[in-house]
C-alpha cells in the first residue's frame, strides 16, 4: 500500500509532463505543408491527356498507357466499354490497339474465347495520362537491354 502511494503522485506527473509536451507533427512530400494527420483537399483534376500517342513502355511487362480520356467509361461486371474498341473483332474497324493475347488465357494456362476475369477491369492496369508535373522527383530511367551469352 505505501508503494501505491509513491507510485501514484509519480505517474500523475508523468501524465501531465506527456500532456504538456507539444505534439510534432509528421510530414510527407507528397501531401506538400499539410501534416499527415491532417486533412487535406485534393487537386483539382486536369485535363486528361487526349492525343492518341502511343508512349514508350520503361519495362517490357509495363502495361501500356491509356492515350485518350476515359471519363465516364463504364467498366463492371455487366459492362466494359473499353471492349467497344479494343475487342479483336472490333478493333480492326475502330483502328484502335486490339487487347494483348495474354488476356485471353485463365490463370492455368488455358486459352479462352473471351478475356479473362481476371484482366477484365482494364484500369487496374491500363491508366490514363494527365500532363502534370511530379510531386515528388524521380531519377528513374529504363533499364539498359540485356544480352545474353551465346549457346556452344
Amino acid at each position: 500500500m505505501t508503494h501505491l502511494r509513491k507510485l501514484l503522485p509519480l505517474l500523475g506527473l508523468v501524465a501531465v509532463l506527456a500532456w504538456a509536451q507539444p505534439a510534432t507533427k509528421l510530414q510527407d512530400a507528397a501531401r506538400g505543408p499539410a501534416a499527415v494527420p491532417d486533412t487535406t483537399r485534393p487537386p483539382m483534376l486536369g485535363n486528361a491527356v487526349n492525343d492518341d500517342v502511343r508512349r514508350p513502355r520503361n519495362y517490357d511487362t509495363q502495361p501500356p498507357t491509356i492515350p485518350h480520356r476515359v471519363d465516364g467509361y463504364q467498366v463492371d461486371r455487366n459492362f466494359n466499354k473499353c471492349l467497344d474498341c479494343h475487342a479483336r473483332g472490333k478493333a480492326s474497324f475502330s483502328q484502335a490497339i486490339p487487347v494483348s493475347a495474354t488476356h485471353y488465357f485463365d490463370r492455368s494456362g488455358k486459352e479462352l474465347p473471351h478475356i479473362s476475369t481476371r484482366r477484365y477491369f482494364c484500369m487496374q492496369c491500363h491508366v490514363p495520362q494527365d500532363s502534370v508535373p511530379p510531386i515528388v522527383g524521380n531519377s528513374f530511367g529504363a533499364a539498359p537491354p540485356v544480352s545474353l551469352p551465346a549457346n556452344k
